[in-house]
């Protein structure tokens, strides 16, 4: 059997690539602020399970907590393979860094740096205990290359996701593992997080012109056709390859 982690389940690629990993044949525990009840329905039609867990990914008790509840919920069932994908996260705040909050940047590099990363850890550590196949993927961003005006935490967040996701696998392969961490980066979508990008202010995002012409243009990809590709990844297990960062552009 196979079982598949997924945050930010509740909308967006979150609840795309949980779909699809569920008719894929993959039990799927989704963890959201909020519910997403689609889910359970996909699941009954694929006769596969769905859990879900309301969790706060930037409240670090309650993640640890439930997180910790999941992995012995999941091992205890002597899968074939898990998976982690880190989906959740956030892009505010979005302003000069000179004028961002230290509450505000505090807070989505919880979201988006210490979570993901303390999670991976947690499940690569049962995995290795349990001896079972774990794959993990991070969702970064184009912006983990390049600095972007506004985004100093979202470009800084992501740049520090890709590295941990290549330092993490190169632990895995020298102890001979089969762990894999990988990340994937999912080009711009029409999601929630563009919309809030188009509504931000010239003078906090100077690039703001331009990604409302994606939205203009149609130039923005549908959430399902990321996921599938990703999905399609991750269900070739052995063809992953440790520490890369894929880039959905490479597939489309």
């Amino acid at each position: 059997m196979r079982y598949a982690v997924v945050t930010g389940v509740s909308k967006g690629l979150g609840e795309s690539i949980a779909q699809l990993l569920m008719e894929s044949g993959i039990h799927v525990t989704g963890i959201s602020r909020y519910k997403n009840d689609k889910l359970n329905e996909v699941a009954s039609a694929n006769s596969v399970t769905y859990q879900h867990f309301s969790c706060d990914l930037s409240h670090m008790e309650e993640t640890e907590k439930t997180f910790q509840q999941i992995s012995e919920d999941i091992f205890s069932q002597e899968p074939d393979t898990v998976y982690l994908i880190n989906n959740a996260g956030v892009l505010e705040p979005i302003d000069k860094s000179m004028n961002t909050q230290s509450a505000d940047v505090a807070h989505h590099i919880q979201v988006n740096a210490t979570s993901p990363i303390i999670l991976t850890n947690l499940f690569l550590k049962k995995a290795a205990e349990r001896d079972v196949r774990f794959i993990s993927t991070m969702i970064t961003s184009g912006a983990a290359e390049r600095p972007v005006y506004g985004w100093s935490a979202y470009c800084s967040s992501k740049a520090g996701i890709n590295m941990f996701t290549k330092t993490a696998a190169l632990e895995q392969d020298e102890l001979k593992t089969q762990n894999k961490v990988i990340a994937f980066s999912p080009g711009i979508m029409d999601t929630d997080m563009q919309e809030k990008i188009r509504q931000s202010d010239k003078d906090a995002f100077i690039e703001v012109d331009q990604f409302r012409g994606y939205k203009q243009n149609n130039q923005l990809k549908d959430p399902d056709t990321v996921g599938g590709i990703l999905v399609d990844i991750l269900t070739d297990e052995t063809s992953v390859v440790n520490g890369k960062i894929y880039s959905v552009t490479d597939y489309l």
